[in-house]
């Protein structure tokens, strides 16, 4: 079903932020917490973060587990960013084991991230693509697509990250029940929607986390009520509830960490 995790804080390496923690996200990638829907997120992981003077993110994506791309794992060492968002892939039954559906998706310097699932998609797919962007990333062959494309297409016409996400996250519900935890970045802000899954945000110091679950075990970490939107920026961290949103009821759940 996936886990994704987003940062906003003092550049860090990609090494102390997805690999460092107890339960970082490789670890959650074979062995989740919290994870009500799969058990194992082995088909694919994404990671996106902007390099200073570049206006566009820098994005890596693979179609093979996250704990098997060892290349990557040395590289993160030394890649050093402010802003993050990363994701490791549970696929959705019906859908491809693709470096294409694998997330952030990306466009327009927007870093995009869906974890759950769309309800009846072919019933909803034609709906959910008549207002959105057809751009590169939103023409991959997986339900998340047609979101982001929505969501683009909201921001290009001047919607904040938290209103467009918001608004996908509430049209996509009216459309067809589902479970839409989507998360965006746009190099200097973070939002998020918990719709059906569980999410959690933690401010420490001038440093924000917005995941799927908490890394580690530290104090901080703060259950955002579904339903809700979340935005942070350098100013601060602000939780609202998206009063158009109706969401399946999400209860966290701990689960035994298992091994693959």
């Amino acid at each position: 079903m996936c886990r994704h995790l987003a940062y906003l804080g003092p550049p860090t390496t990609l090494r102390a932020l997805l690999y460092g923690p107890a339960h970082a996200l490789v670890t959650q990638s074979y062995a989740p917490r919290r994870q009500r829907h799969g058990r194992v997120n082995a088909d694919g992981f994404g990671v996106g973060w902007y390099h200073p003077g570049r206006a566009a993110p820098v994005r890596y994506r693979r179609s093979m587990p996250m704990w098997a791309d060892l290349s990557f794992a040395d590289a993160a060492d030394v890649i050093v960013s402010g802003c993050v968002v990363a994701a490791v892939r549970d696929a959705t039954p019906g859908f491809p084991v693709d470096e294409s559906c694998a997330q952030p998706f990306t466009c327009d310097g927007w870093l995009f991230s869906h974890q759950g699932a769309v309800g009846d998609f072919a019933g909803a797919e034609e709906v959910l693509w008549r207002d959105a962007d057809r751009v590169p990333d939103a023409r991959a062959p997986v339900d998340s697509a047609p979101l982001f494309g929505l969501a683009v297409r909201r921001w290009r016409r001047g919607a904040a990250l938290g209103e467009g996400l918001a608004a996908v996250a509430a049209h996509a519900a009216s459309v067809s029940p589902g479970r839409y935890n989507l998360l965006a970045a746009d190099g200097v802000r973070l939002a998020a929607t918990a719709c059906g899954d569980d999410l959690y945000v933690r401010r420490g110091g001038d440093a924000v986390v917005i995941a799927s679950e908490p890394f580690d075990d530290g104090p901080g970490w703060s259950a955002v009520p579904g339903g809700s939107l979340v935005t942070a920026d350098p100013g601060g961290v602000a939780v609202r509830p998206i009063r158009e949103l109706t969401c399946p009821p999400s209860t966290p759940q701990t689960r035994s960490p298992t091994t693959r």
